[in-house]
């Protein structure tokens, strides 16, 4: 996954800093049956199209409501570790006013909900 930039509009697992990093996703259940309904949770968002669909990794364009910005979200099943890796950060400006880490965390609770991931 590609790394956060040095502005505050970025989350991912694989952030050092307390301010980008957030935790993956990990999984309960076998790390296929999570990543396919993580995959699945992506899909359904709204305003959202999938850019690359590949076996362990999948990059989503996400688009806001009112002006049209892109944000990139993307997620690598690491099924050794039980975890699906995830990044979300906006392409755009410096400040996102939460917009990213909300993105991951609903996702989270959805994921949760369905009980494939802690």
């Amino acid at each position: 996954m590609s790394p956060c930039p040095c502005s505050p509009n970025c989350v991912s697992t694989d952030a050092d800093d307390i301010d980008h990093n957030i935790p993956g996703f990990e999984c309960v259940v076998a790390p296929t049956d999570a990543w396919r309904a993580a995959h699945a949770a992506v899909v359904a968002l709204p305003r959202t199209t999938v850019v690359t669909d590949a076996p362990e990794y999948l990059h989503a364009e996400c688009r806001s409501a009112f002006f049209g910005f892109v944000d990139d979200l993307e997620m690598h099943l690491r099924a050794k570790q039980n975890l699906i890796a995830v990044r979300s950060a906006s392409r755009l400006g410096r400040s996102d006013f939460g917009v990213n880490k909300k993105r991951i965390e609903e996702l989270r609770q959805s994921l949760r909900a369905q009980g494939v991931i802690r």
